[in-house]
């Protein structure tokens, strides 16, 4: 029960420090953001709108985002967990239920995907859509096509699963994202378990799968890999959707004879929502309200979407977003890529623990 333990004591810490949420309005904003995950203009224009200062820091995990939380006074008005997180830490008390009359743009939030992240937030209490995507695979399709000699594999998630595919695209450079919380549950529907499985021999049988591919990978990156991808250093990577097109669109930019394709795998893919909450600590209440508010603004959100190349919670936002984007399955998954895809759900703390030390044996290689 370490987990939960943890996430109750930090909800008894925070029960405390939120007596200070109904304090004066100020004029400042502390925001806890994914990387890469804004428009530029976004923070500015709501500080020069709201005369609010900004504070903006990013993190590009959801365990760094959660140890952060579980410290009781995180500093921060406004954070972005994903689903799996949100579920676990709206029942420990880490957030604030939401004012809706004070989110007048609420009304813009797509009802589908309100259905899918009231299974986190049941009843739609806390949590504010941002964005929603996918994890996939991007290829530098040059660079791979040249390692296989020839085609794809027909299962695409052999690209990345299959030791004897793997192995030939090393030597261009094989990337996946470093958490647990977004590899295993793709590994799990790989060998054709549960991505949400509750069986600790499931969660072994896919570290082994991972150990058998782990000569291959050259690099662990939540992150950093959007560079790498456009400057044509990787050829495989395990990442965003929205992070592999923003690789994709800078390389096109740089001219540089990159390509960079984005995949979405027939099998399925790992589905996400993200969401703006308020946490139970925040002292600036009030501009946190504004700056969700803004977000959903469809002109905003479509500003943010068409930057960051991720599907946002905003429905009217749609009307703004380049045509491009809006048909394209990476960024905005297709009815079917939902129903044959998945969403995380929140882990029991035991799996929780087994997770975590599968993945530290998994990357160290033992």
């Amino acid at each position: 029960m370490k987990c939960f333990v943890a996430l109750a004591a930090a909800s008894s810490a925070l029960v405390v420090a939120s007596g200070s949420a109904l304090a004066a309005p100020t004029k400042e904003l502390n925001i806890y953001n994914w990387s890469d995950y804004i428009a530029e203009s976004t923070v500015p224009n709501f500080q020069k709108e709201n005369g609010v200062k900004v504070r903006y820091d990013v993190y590009d995990s959801n365990e760094i985002l959660q140890a952060k939380m579980l410290t009781g006074k995180t500093g921060y008005d406004v954070v972005v967990p994903s689903n799996a997180f949100l579920a676990r830490q709206i029942p420990a008390g880490l957030y604030q239920p939401l004012d809706k009359s004070k989110i007048p743009n609420y009304k813009n939030l797509d009802p589908a995907i309100m259905s899918m992240i009231a299974q986190a937030d049941p009843g739609n209490k806390y949590a504010v859509p941002y964005f929603w995507g996918i994890n996939t695979i991007g290829i530098n399709p040059d660079k791979v096509s040249k390692a296989l000699g020839g085609k794809l594999p027909a299962k695409q998630w052999d690209l990345l699963f299959n030791p004897q595919v793997v192995s030939k695209l090393k030597s261009c450079g094989v990337s996946i994202l470093d958490a647990p919380s977004e590899v295993l549950p793709i590994a799990l529907k790989y060998i054709g378990k549960d991505p949400n499985s509750h069986n600790e021999a499931d969660y072994q049988e896919a570290a082994k799968l991972l150990k058998s591919i782990r000569p291959y990978i050259t690099r662990f990156s939540s992150s950093g890999y959007i560079n790498e991808v456009a400057n044509g250093d990787l050829c495989l990577v395990l990442g965003y959707g929205g992070d592999l097109n923003i690789a994709k669109r800078r390389a096109a930019d740089a001219k540089n004879g990159v390509k960079v394709d984005v995949l979405v795998p027939k099998e399925g893919v790992e589905l996400w929502i993200d969401s703006m909450v308020i946490p139970k600590d925040s002292k600036n209440l009030d501009n946190a309200y504004k700056y969700i508010n803004y977000n959903l603004d469809p002109k905003v959100a479509a500003n943010n979407s068409n930057t960051v190349t991720y599907a946002p919670g905003s429905l009217p936002a749609r009307q703004f977003i380049n045509p491009k984007y809006l048909h394209d399955r990476s960024i905005f998954p297709s009815a079917e890529d939902v129903k044959t895809g998945f969403l995380v759900k929140a882990l029991d703390p035991k799996i929780q623990r087994l997770s975590t030390r599968l993945w530290q044996e998994f990357k160290t290689g033992k």
